[in-house]
């Protein structure tokens, strides 16, 4: 036990972990936050708190968890390169830690020219993977980059992402293993609709023993139309939208897209379920925290453990 985080407890006990998300607002509306927080009561066992998500600017991700805290919900903290240089990062895991936050998903970051303010300066002055060496250096050796001395480390459950599509794809794997050794502690995978790509990818994680020394959650976003369908394969990057996909969603009965959404979204989670190697799902409800009751329901994975 590293953190004393719930996730890390479910995780550990072997249990089926099951995440979602809240997008911070677009302004300082407390209100908002915990409106949002209400459907994932009892529902998830951490919720990940974005940081300027797409490079748009919104309440800071370690504000907006300590209002998680407060709401009785279990953030996962997540922090991107893009916006602050080394200190600045290890003074917000400091602070973030010291308000009983316990989970923290480092991050790259989107680039600025995505977002609102394209002229930003990327600051970058560590990438993702420095930043897992970095919390677990503060974490288990009681360490500052620097190699100074703190006087009491951060009890944080460390997290990272995967995209387990993009290109050159016998690549992913060899990513994975990298943020392994930097010390990660669990995974969060980018949105999968590519089914196919996914089980090869994991097959390639549990041949080279990865899923032993990591756990993985599986990325489930569902699709509210055929519109955000053909938006997701054209215009984000790494994301794999099979046609198949777009097809099904167009085949759907008039005014009955989403819920087919929602239901390629179960299917997949009834999927990971069994899949070797695969210890949960996160799901990422775009602003659409309040299907995630439903979605919990009817993919079978209430209730949650208590642990």
């Amino acid at each position: 036990m590293k953190s004393g985080s719930n996730l890390e407890k479910v995780l550990e006990a072997g249990h089926f972990a099951f995440t979602g998300e809240l997008g911070p607002p677009r302004g300082a509306n407390v209100e908002e936050v915990r409106e949002k927080a209400e459907f994932l009561k009892g529902k998830v066992d951490a919720v990940n708190i974005t940081d300027n998500q797409t490079a748009m600017v919104r309440m800071s991700s370690w504000a907006a968890s300590i209002i998680l805290v407060q709401e009785g919900l279990e953030p996962n903290f997540q922090m991107v390169c893009r916006d602050r240089n080394r200190l600045a990062m290890q003074a917000d895991i400091l602070g973030a830690a010291a308000h009983g936050i316990r989970n923290m998903l480092c991050l790259s970051g989107d680039h600025q020219k995505f977002g609102d303010h394209p002229q930003a300066k990327g600051v970058f002055d560590i990438d993702s993977m420095q930043l897992i060496a970095m919390v677990k250096k503060m974490r288990d050796e009681g360490q500052f980059l620097s190699g100074a001395e703190l006087n009491e480390a951060p009890k944080l459950f460390i997290g990272a992402a995967a995209n387990p599509f993009a290109d050159p794809f016998e690549w992913r794997v060899h990513r994975l293993a990298k943020k392994i050794q930097a010390g990660v502690d669990f995974i969060q995978t980018q949105c999968i609709y590519n089914m196919d790509k996914f089980r090869e990818w994991v097959k390639q994680a549990n041949d080279m023993g990865l899923t032993e020394k990591v756990y993985i959650l599986a990325g489930v976003t569902p699709m509210k139309s055929v519109g955000m369908a053909k938006y997701m394969k054209s215009k984000v990057p790494g994301m794999d939208v099979p046609d198949e996909v777009i097809q099904r969603l167009q085949g759907a009965e008039k005014g009955k897209v989403a819920e087919e959404g929602i239901k390629m979204a179960c299917e997949q989670i009834e999927e990971f379920k069994e899949m070797k190697g695969v210890a949960g799902v996160h799901l990422m409800a775009i602003e659409w925290e309040h299907k995630v009751p439903e979605i919990a329901e009817r993919a079978g994975v209430l209730p949650r453990p208590k642990v």
